[in-house]
């Protein structure tokens, strides 16, 4: 959002990165609000509105001459509202502020295909990709006044996970706990400690590199300590599709930033990449994969002791590792 009035403006926030997309909304609430304090806001989903409570929404109250209006789960979105909406977004008056959400998908792209055919502002998030964490994670510690170089980002991803909600929350407790706003790689370890460690990603790279007693000690530690034990079967999953996919494109003579983009990780991993590359094959590790896939359904519910399954994953995936070398 820029500085200029958001009163007959309309803002739609499309894509599944919900806290970039709850940010943008709130900025442009606070624009609204900031500009006119006495504005009635409104938050509401789609599929809970009728034709009355949408234009009683945007009309404010009794008490308010401006209002703010924000639709979420604009997929929900009852059909039969779909140009009572398109009406109010193409001529939305100059006391309303109007924020609609989509989150992605094809729930109410009907819908979404129109608004996008108006005159109004777009804000588009899409799923950040694996290689796009590091400059994701340096972005939200220079947005919360700090510092911190790529290195410290990928320690803080190798920490805490990939989820973009948590790091933004990791980046907000060290930076809360630093005197001088700086960031490092030994800030990063000395804070989460041994959670850093037995991480699913941990016990993944053991997996793959073939160490059998690391990565069964770490499995039981992280379960132990909590770790939800879909975390590990979406590491091991998301680890050997990236294994897959470099051992695919690694002849291609691509750049290194183009084989990164195309493989879907940092550039950092293509050195790790190469390493495990010498002792896997592609029929490995579909194999592999598939083994980790079994262990994931056994886990979300057809078998009795999650641990068990995730054992003889980890030891069927270490014993593909290796066959079929010529």
């Amino acid at each position: 959002m820029d500085g200029t009035n958001p009163f007959g403006r309309v803002l739609l926030v499309t894509g599944p990165e919900t806290l970039l997309a709850e940010r943008a909304v709130s900025d442009f609430v606070g624009l609204a609000t900031r500009e006119r304090p006495d504005s009635t806001v409104t938050r509401c989903a789609a599929g809970q509105l009728d034709a009355g409570s949408l234009a009683e929404a945007a009309g404010g109250s009794l008490f308010a001459s401006s209002s703010v209006l924000v639709i979420t789960e604009l997929g929900d979105l009852s059909v039969d509202l779909a140009d009572q909406l398109l009406a109010l977004a193409e001529n939305p008056g100059p006391d309303l502020a109007l924020a609609l959400v989509h989150s992605g998908g094809n729930k109410g792209k009907g819908v979404l295909d129109r608004l996008r055919k108006l005159r109004i502002e777009l804000a588009d998030y899409p799923a950040i990709k694996a290689w796009e964490l590091p400059q994701f994670v340096t972005a939200e510690v220079r947005r919360q006044k700090g510092r911190a170089d790529a290195a410290t980002a990928t320690a803080l991803i190798e920490a805490v996970g990939t989820d973009t909600r948590s790091l933004a929350a990791a980046v907000r407790q060290l930076l809360d706990d630093s005197s001088d706003g700086l960031l490092t790689e030994a800030t990063v370890r000395r804070y989460f400690g041994g959670r850093a460690e037995v991480t699913s990603f941990a016990v993944a790279d053991d997996v793959l590199s073939g160490r059998a007693d690391g990565a069964l000690g770490k499995l039981r530690w992280a379960l132990a300590t909590g770790v939800a034990p879909v975390l590990i079967t979406s590491a091991l999953s998301n680890n050997l599709r990236s294994l897959g996919k470099y051992l695919d494109g690694r002849d291609a003579r691509l750049r290194e930033g183009d084989l990164a983009r195309q493989i879907g990780v940092p550039a950092w991993k293509l050195k790790e990449l190469a390493r495990l590359a010498r002792d896997w094959k592609p029929q490995a590790v579909a194999r592999a994969i598939q083994a980790v896939a079994v262990a994931d359904a056994q886990i979300k519910g057809a078998a009795s002791d999650p641990g068990f399954a995730l054992e003889q994953a980890v030891l069927t995936v270490i014993g593909c590792r290796g066959r079929d070398r010529r």
